[in-house]
């Protein structure tokens, strides 16, 4: 799987672009400011309808712009397709695939997969619990996507559930009966959604953990790293079965009732839920170094990698700026790591930040213009 072509509309400070794109390895060189990251931002929101720098999509949009567009040529097993994607702020974004339109946007992903490394991957270690699940959750939906919807389906539970709890928490009084009604109502979607949500993770954490304690071993040897997820409600043992998980998800909510009542919020649920990264005995959060928290993060990356490259298909490889955050070994290291990949995007202030490894195309980025240089 490759890009083979990009093209953007008012995508955040270019007017306009086409680039086109080999397999193997490609570098975006210039300074800083001058667009280098926003084309490989443009091609990871083709994969995943989101970006890595920003949580909206408004800031995608050059100002003054109404829209912006991004058409991504992907070739997949010796088959080629066109995605555009038409990110509308505050409406709803549009998407084509081969010039003929479908009915959601979330209809085109799978189509391309990506891997990126950004500067950001920090607070995966070092960030609040909401970091680690965003970034499952990512995963989950590269391989599988049907879980934008498993997804959007336990948000919209999970807002309706909480209004209700809210609602109950201004009035300041016992809620009646038909109150508690509704809420057992609630009860069963937030049991029924968040157990497919919380299965997926659990599944997705046991085939990650031995994958990210060997790429961290390889990035940094030393103490071996690991993951476990903790979640919200007692679990039963190694078990993934859903009924069981709802169940466990209603008893949780039956047992946290009154204080959610008092406090007008779900404390129950994948939305609380945590994944420890673990080096040694303890967390990496608050106990690693800054080379061992940027190495735990590059882990997690090679690992979901390879975990994509099991299902069938070499994702796209992204590395947004990371060799410069990185020491001589941690860089060599990395570039080892992903040189074989089937295409890899680089970008970079200047040439010696690109290790000898991953020498390729190059293109000049400066002004708006992205110029191939070689």
């Amino acid at each position: 799987m490759y890009v083979a072509h990009l093209a953007l509309q008012d995508f955040r400070s270019y007017e306009s672009a086409e680039i086109a794109l080999d397999p193997g390895i490609s570098a975006f060189l210039g300074p800083n400011g001058q667009g280098k990251t926003n084309l490989v931002e443009a091609v990871g929101y083709v994969a995943l309808h989101g970006s890595h720098r920003v949580s909206t999509d408004a800031p995608l949009v050059r100002h003054g712009a109404p829209r912006a567009i991004v058409r991504a040529g992907v070739v997949r097993d010796e088959r080629k397709a066109l995605i555009e994607l038409e990110i509308n702020p505050g409406r709803a974004n549009r998407a084509r695939l081969n010039r003929s339109p479908v009915p959601r946007p979330r209809e085109v992903l799978g189509m391309l997969r990506t891997v990126l490394f950004a500067p950001e991957d920090l607070v995966l270690v070092k960030g609040d619990p909401g970091e680690r699940r965003r970034f499952l959750d990512e995963l989950l939906t590269v391989r599988a996507p049907r879980f934008a919807g498993v997804r959007s389906d336990y948000d919209r539970v999970l807002k309706q559930r909480n209004a209700l709890l809210k609602s109950a928490a201004q009035h300041r009084r016992a809620p009646g009966p038909e109150v508690l009604s509704t809420l057992d109502v609630w009860d069963t979607h937030l049991a029924r959604t968040g157990a497919e949500l919380l299965g997926a993770r659990l599944e997705l954490v046991a085939a990650l953990g031995p994958l990210v304690a060997k790429a961290y071993a390889a990035l940094a040897p030393g103490r071996a790293a690991d993951l476990e997820y903790r979640a919200s409600v007692s679990l039963p043992e190694l078990s993934t079965d859903r009924a069981q998980l709802a169940e466990a998800l209603l008893a949780g909510m039956a047992e946290a009732r009154k204080n959610e009542l008092e406090r007008g919020v779900s404390l129950v649920g994948p939305h609380r839920d945590e994944l420890l990264l673990k080096l040694g005995d303890l967390p990496a959060r608050g106990y690693a170094s800054h080379g061992e928290s940027w190495s735990f993060a590059l882990a997690l990356r090679l690992a979901s990698y390879e975990l994509l490259r099991a299902d069938g298909d070499d994702p796209v490889l992204i590395l947004d700026d990371v060799f410069a955050e990185l020491d001589t070994g941690r860089r060599n290291r990395l570039a080892e790591l992903v040189a074989p990949a089937e295409q890899v995007l680089i970008t970079a202030a200047v040439p010696e930040d690109v290790p000898e490894q991953l020498s390729g195309a190059t293109y000049e980025v400066a002004s708006g213009e992205v110029t191939r240089v070689r």
